[in-house]
């Protein structure tokens, strides 16, 4: 799959949609004044949050967010000038750190007697680093070797992880073995599953993963991005259901109340510079595509989705604020920062 580099997003955006009916914005003030979605989720556009000097806090990747207990938003970059940006909620750097996380990836937040730990997985280094919301370190997990799949280091490329209430981490390995580790809350290992494979219980592409306690039960979301599809897992591993998304080549799920928010890095067949949003109900059901086509189920199921307008080049992850606004993080766009949409 053919990586390109994606214009600046403070360039005009000026690119016709890959698909009709095409949308060609030629100055700013047709993508301010545009509305992005479908139904109930529909979003306004804003190019110019947390735009910062390029030069005293560059990004690279900007590959995920997460909103911390403070109400902030902590932005992970594979830049080792500063890994973490965190702003508020404004756009306003208040905090930056981290220069020794070159394959920064993954970024998961948990809270632990009420304070603040963050979950790095670093595809590099080939393991996951746990910190405060400050930077310190606290615990390192590097490679499973005792799990009996893993005979290097370099054959683990962990791409999420998800903290479980009981402090149990599942760490999906998306860019290596296709493995997912479930650990107890020193690190120690408890159990494997999954691996590579197109069988229902194994994944092509395990890039992310999340608890989920929508309907009064908690099972595991994990992504199997080159199958179109989310896994739905219990917590010992074993497999219970799918849901097919077809055209859609999705990251890690996010949920916020009864809904799961996507970030589609491809789109249609899987052609560069083709992303959007996908976003699904209570009953998984895609509802809104924000820079996406029309979500439409017929008797086979979703119709396949592709990208409608050219806004978003590669979305990596979705952060939604209590005020129900998402924030767009951008793998290969041109180390461009994160676009925020308002929700209307």
């Amino acid at each position: 799959m053919e990586r390109r580099t994606f214009i600046n997003k403070l360039s005009l955006v000026s690119a016709a949609a890959l698909y009709t009916p095409s949308i060609i914005f030629s100055a700013p003030k047709q993508i301010k004044d545009l509305i992005i979605g479908h139904g109930s989720h529909q979003y306004k556009i804003d190019l110019n949050w947390g735009n910062l000097d390029s030069k005293q806090y560059p990004v690279k990747d900007c590959h995920e967010m997460i909103q911390d207990s403070k109400g902030r938003i902590v932005l992970l970059t594979n830049h080792v000038k500063n890994n973490i940006l965190i702003y508020n909620k404004s756009g306003l750097l208040v905090d930056a750190w981290g220069t020794s996380y070159p394959g920064a990836h993954g970024l998961t937040l948990s809270v632990e007697d009420g304070k603040d730990f963050l979950f790095i997985t670093d595809t590099e280094r080939h393991e996951v680093i746990k910190t405060t919301i400050d930077g310190k370190v606290v615990m390192q997990i590097p490679f499973p070797q005792e799990s009996g799949h893993y005979k290097t280091a370099e054959q683990y490329l962990p791409t999420e992880t998800a903290i479980a209430d009981n402090g149990d981490i599942y760490v999906a390995d998306g860019y290596g073995l296709q493995y997912i580790m479930h650990y107890n809350h020193k690190g120690q290992l408890l159990n494997t599953f999954g691996g590579a494979g197109n069988a229902k219980e194994l994944f092509n592409n395990a890039h992310g993963i999340c608890i989920d306690k929508r309907n009064g039960q908690t099972s595991l979301l994990i992504t199997a991005r080159a199958q179109n599809k989310l896994k739905r897992f219990n917590l010992s591993g074993n497999y219970m259901e799918e849901i097919a998304l077809p055209g859609a080549y999705i990251c890690r799920p996010v949920i916020k109340n009864d809904h799961v928010y996507l970030a589609t890095i491809w789109s249609n067949n899987g052609e560069a510079n083709s992303g959007f949003i996908s976003i699904l109900d209570k009953n998984n059901k895609l509802i809104s595509a924000p820079g996406g086509s029309v979500p439409t189920y017929n008797k086979q199921g979703l119709s396949k989705m592709h990208q409608s307008i050219k806004l978003f080049q590669h979305p990596h992850d979705v952060c939604i604020d209590d005020d129900e606004n998402l924030y767009i993080a951008q793998w290969n766009a041109g180390n461009a920062y994160p676009i925020k949409l308002y929700r209307v």
